[in-house]
Formats: structure tokens, C-alpha cells, sequence
């Protein structure tokens, strides 16, 4: 795993109070009014907008978003997917991530330590969907040794809000 950035330190060890309290009340709700987040952070609209630009401009805001749940947009299964690669130097990682980032179903890949070389979370409408990502797709990118998927039965917890508060 590779240490962190000097950038990336000072922008984690930047933030203060105000900083984290206002990250929080964004991440639960991205379109608050700045009116309603400055006050739910203490502070008066107009400095609490310049700290809402200030993160987004040191990197700390990557974006807004909206989440939309996945079932009532037809997309109820979720398949955790470990794939193992025939041989891991940078030609063959960097093959298979521009493949997977083609992929709208891959909601997430992390590239791992362990038994297989990366996993992803793939969203799909049915079994037949992911059966025709999985032979259409992902076993045609060249280098792929194995692939050992897990079907999610019930999603326990699922959160996009990061704990700020160390």
C-alpha cells in the first residue's frame, strides 16, 4: 500500500472542527441550503460558503451526489467478485482497471492483497444479467486466471458517509 501524499496529509491534517462538522452535515445531506448548514455548523453564510468552496478546492469535496437505491431502479442484486490475474506486473493491472472502468455494473474495484488481485461490486438487474457481464466481459479481458463470485443475500449495512470524528 502506498503512504500517503504530502498533499494528502496536510489536506486530512487541515481540517478542524468546523471543517469535520461541516463535511458531516454534507455528507448526510448534500443540498442542505448553505443558510441551514452554516447555522448546523455555527458559523454565518458567508464564511461557512467560503469553507464549503475551500473543500472542494483542496479535494477534500470530490462532488454531489444523489443515491439511488438500487432495487427500485431494477438493479437488486449485488455480486462481490475476486479475480485472480495469470500474472500481476503493471502492463496486465493497468489492462484489466481500463477494462473494469468501462463497466457501468462495476460499482467498485479495489486492486488487494491476498488470494485474488482485485475485487469488485458488481450490480446487475438478475442472474442472467451477470452471467452475460461475467462471459461477455469480464473473462474476455485477456490475463484474467480465475474469478469466485460471492451473491449478496441481505445488505446489513451500507453507508457512503465517511466517520470523520477520530
Amino acid at each position: 500500500m502506498k503512504a500517503p501524499s504530502a498533499d494528502q496529509e496536510l489536506r486530512q491534517s487541515s481540517l478542524d472542527d468546523i471543517d469535520r462538522r461541516i463535511l458531516a452535515r454534507l455528507q448526510e445531506d448534500a443540498r442542505l441550503p448553505n443558510v441551514e448548514l452554516a447555522d448546523a455548523v455555527g458559523l454565518s453564510p458567508s464564511p461557512c460558503l467560503r469553507r464549503v468552496r475551500a473543500l472542494e478546492e483542496r479535494g477534500a469535496i470530490r462532488k454531489h451526489v444523489t443515491l439511488v437505491d438500487p432495487a427500485a431502479v431494477g438493479l437488486p442484486v449485488s455480486v462481490f467478485v475476486n479475480v485472480s490475474l495469470e500474472r500481476q506486473v503493471e502492463a496486465a493491472l493497468r489492462r484489466f482497471e481500463a477494462a473494469v472502468l468501462t463497466r457501468p455494473e462495476v460499482m467498485e474495484c479495489y486492486l488487494m492483497t491476498g488470494d485474488a488481485d482485485y475485487l469488485l461490486r458488481v450490480v446487475c438487474a438478475d442472474l442472467g444479467a451477470y452471467e452475460r457481464f461475467l462471459l461477455d466481459h469480464l473473462t474476455q479481458v485477456p490475463g484474467v486466471a480465475s474469478i469466485r463470485s460471492s451473491f449478496a443475500l441481505k445488505q446489513v449495512k451500507y453507508s457512503t458517509a465517511l466517520p470523520l470524528w477520530r
